[in-house]
C-alpha cells in the first residue's frame, strides 16, 4: 500500500519504521526543519521526554488498562531495539525496574501511593480483569538501596526505597534517530506542515493535497480542531554527572513533587516532572529548575557537582479524558492523546492499530517475569 504520515514525531517514525519493514511504500509529512532534535520547543515531544517506562508507577495517576498496554510496549521495545541493534544502529534500552524513594517525612504519603498502587488491578481497555498479575513494589533496605544504587542516599537522613520490577527505560533521541535512520524507502518531506488530513489524503498547508490508500494523522496538538486535543507542558534538565553511576530511573515521592531522574549514556541523566496546564513553549522558569534541581539533590547529593547541559521543554498532546484513543474509518487513521504516556504506550497503540488493519505487527520479545502477552 502507499501510506501517507502526518507527523514525524515517535508515532510517525514508529508508524513508518514498522510500514516499511513489511513493504509499504511510505511518505511522511512535518513542519520540523529535519529529523534531528533541535531542544527548542518547538518539535517532537518525544526527543524532550526521559524515556520512562514505568507501568506500575503510572497506576498512582493513570487507570489499569494503561499499565497493561505499558507492559506490552516493554516488549516491543525489546524487540525494536533488538533488531535495529541487528542493522547497526544501537539504542540504550534497560529493564532492570526502577526505584521510588521517600524522605522519612514523608513516609505516610508514600506509602498512601503504594497503597493505592495495589488496589489497582490490571485491565484491559473493557475494562475486564486481564488475567495477568503486575509485580508488587519490593521493600529495599538501606542495606539492599546502597548495593543497587550507591550514589542514591538521602542529604539528611537515609531514605525509604521501594524496586518496581520488570519496569525499563529507553535513549528517547537515539531510539527516535535510529527510527528514522533504519526506515528502508521512506519518502521524509520536512518543513512541509499538514493542515487537513481526511480520509486517504493529506492537506499540505502549501495547498496541495497527496492522496494515499491510507492516511494516518499523529500530529499530537497539530491535529486541531479534527480532535480536542491540547499541550500540556512538561520541562526536563539534562545534567551532567561523571562518576554517578545511576542504573535505573528514580521517582521521588513527595507530597507536592513526583520529580524523576533518569540516566543515560555518557554520565549524563535527566531531571524532570514538571506538568503545567499552558501551551507556553518559552525556556524553563526558574521556579521550575529550581525545585526540580533541589529535590534530585535531596536524594542524590552527588548531583551538587553535576553540570547543567541544557533546560529542555514541550508540549505534550492530551485528550479531555487524559486517555489515548485510536480513531479509524475506510482510508484514514487517527491516533493522538498520548499525554505524559508517550514511550510507555506508543508501541501498544501502534501494533494494536496495524494488527486492525492487516498492515503488520511490531516485533517483540517475550520477557520473563512480565506477561507479555497481555491484551
Amino acid at each position: 500500500m502507499h501510506i501517507g504520515i502526518a507527523g514525524a514525531g515517535l508515532l510517525g517514525r514508529l508508524l513508518a519504521w514498522t510500514l516499511a519493514h513489511h513493504g509499504h511504500r511510505v511518505s511522511v509529512f512535518d513542519p520540523a526543519p529535519g529529523p534531528q532534535p533541535l531542544f527548542d520547543g518547538q518539535g517532537a515531544a518525544g526527543f524532550t521526554a526521559a524515556g520512562m517506562l514505568s507501568p506500575l508507577a503510572e497506576l498512582e495517576t493513570a487507570e489499569a488498562d494503561i499499565a497493561a498496554r505499558g507492559w506490552v510496549s516493554i516488549a516491543c521495545w525489546a524487540g525494536i531495539t533488538s533488531a535495529l541493534a541487528e542493522r547497526g544502529h544501537a539504542v540504550p534500552f534497560a529493564r532492570r525496574g526502577s526505584l521510588m524513594v521517600a524522605h522519612g517525612a514523608d513516609l505516610g504519603a508514600a506509602r498512601r501511593v503504594l497503597a493505592h498502587l495495589a488496589s489497582k488491578p490490571l485491565r484491559d481497555e473493557g475494562g475486564n480483569p486481564s488475567g495477568h498479575q503486575a509485580p508488587s513494589p519490593q521493600v529495599l533496605d538501606s542495606a539492599l538501596l546502597r548495593s543497587l544504587e550507591p550514589s542514591l542516599h538521602g542529604a539528611n537522613g537515609p531514605l525509604h526505597a521501594w524496586l518496581l520490577p520488570g519496569e525499563a527505560h529507553i535513549d528517547t533521541v537515539r531510539a527516535l534517530q535510529a527510527l528514522h535512520d533504519d526506515a528502508p524507502g521512506v519518502a521524509w518531506h520536512w518543513d512541509q506542515p499538514v493542515h487537513t488530513v481526511e480520509a486517504h489524503t493529506l492537506g499540505l498547508a502549501n495547498g496541495q493535497a497527496r492522496r494515499a490508500d491510507l492516511a494516518i494523522d499523529v500530529r499530537g496538538i497539530g491535529a486541531r480542531p479534527a480532535l480536542p486535543v491540547r499541550g500540556v507542558r512538561g520541562e526536563t534538565v539534562w545534567l551532567h554527572a561523571p562518576g554517578l553511576g545511576l542504573q535505573r530511573p528514580v521517582r521521588l515521592l513527595h507530597p507536592r513533587h513526583r520529580v524523576y531522574i533518569v540516566p543515560r549514556r555518557g554520565d549524563t541523566v535527566l531531571v524532570g516532572a514538571s506538568e503545567i496546564e499552558s501551551e507556553d513553549r518559552s525556556p524553563v522558569s526558574l521556579r521550575s529548575a529550581v525545585e526540580l534541581m533541589a529535590a534530585a539533590h535531596s536524594v542524590m547529593p552527588a548531583l551538587a557537582e553535576a553540570r547543567i547541559l541544557r533546560m529542555d521543554r514541550n508540549l505534550r498532546p492530551a485528550l479531555p479524558d487524559h486517555r489515548p484513543r485510536i480513531d479509524m474509518a475506510p482510508g484514514l487513521l487517527r491516533i493522538n492523546g498520548l499525554y505524559r504516556h508517550g514511550w510507555l504506550l506508543a508501541p501498544s497503540l501502534v501494533d494494536d492499530a496495524l494488527t486492525q488493519l492487516k498492515l503488520g505487527r511490531l516485533p517483540t520479545h517475550a520477557l520473563p517475569g512480565i506477561a507479555a502477552a497481555m491484551p
